[in-house]
């Protein structure tokens, strides 16, 4: 199996640009694995791993609703906030300077096939991440991310999650809030989820900003580790 990865760094990058770059990746994999099984070839397929932020920005998944985005569009102007909807999981999230967004755009068939695994090695890598920084943070029973203080009055999320897949092969991913203006997210019900706070590193930690580059090294360690894969120092035409 390949077990390679190809790491980008695309920086402060517009989302809508970016989603092209994610379907772009995404098809090119699928046409190779529908050539291999149309050929009966057996040509490797390529694994990404996408890391940026964007400007701010708020995402609704297939399965969302409208009604948890508290603003109009003309209230969306005025803080230079963009509106999509998309076609990963979940309802609506919020992306933005100061967090760290990934995107594993992987075949699956190169690791194990099984999603449900996918999503809990996300949360895993987001938590082991955390864990350096002296942050406890848990899996919260029915929702996806990564949470604090679960179960008690003040819990609150530090990382949405919400993917799509399609032949095992995977797109969209994470968003963990590092340095983010939390403000933002007084715009919209984060995830659907009514009376549920958010948060951030730096909030947590009482600093004014942490490393972005830092923290991307520690995402990418554990996420090298769970998925037992290696970096392709490669680049692609």
């Amino acid at each position: 199996m390949a077990k390679n990865l190809q790491i980008e760094d695309l920086g402060l990058r517009d989302y809508k640009e970016t989603w092209d770059h994610q379907e772009f990746l995404f098809q090119r994999i699928l046409q190779i694995k529908s050539k291999n099984r149309r050929e009966k070839l057996n040509q490797d397929t390529p694994n990404y791993l996408l890391f940026v932020e964007h400007p701010h920005v708020y995402t609704l998944g297939k399965s969302g609703h409208i009604e948890n985005l508290l603003i109009s569009e003309e209230k969306l102007k005025s803080i230079n906030a963009k509106f999509y909807k998309i076609n990963r999981g979940g309802d609506i999230t919020y992306h933005g300077p100061g967090q760290i967004v990934g995107y594993p755009i992987l075949d699956l068939e190169n690791f194990f096939t099984d999603i449900h695994k996918y999503m809990r090695f996300l949360e895993e890598m987001i938590i082991l991440t955390l864990a350096e920084y002296n942050i406890k943070s848990e899996r919260s029973k029915g929702e996806t991310g990564v949470w604090l203080d679960v179960g008690t009055p003040f819990a609150r999320k530090i990382c949405a999650m919400g993917v799509r897949a399609s032949r095992w092969v995977t797109m969209h991913g994470f968003a963990l809030n590092v340095n983010t203006d939390l403000g933002y997210f007084d715009n919209m019900i984060p995830c659907g989820l009514k009376g549920k706070a958010v948060t951030s590193m730096n909030v947590e930690l009482g600093k004014t900003e942490i490393s972005m580059e830092e923290v991307k090294e520690k995402l990418l360690k554990y996420f090298l580790e769970l998925f037992e894969a290696e970096i392709n120092e490669k680049t692609e035409a």
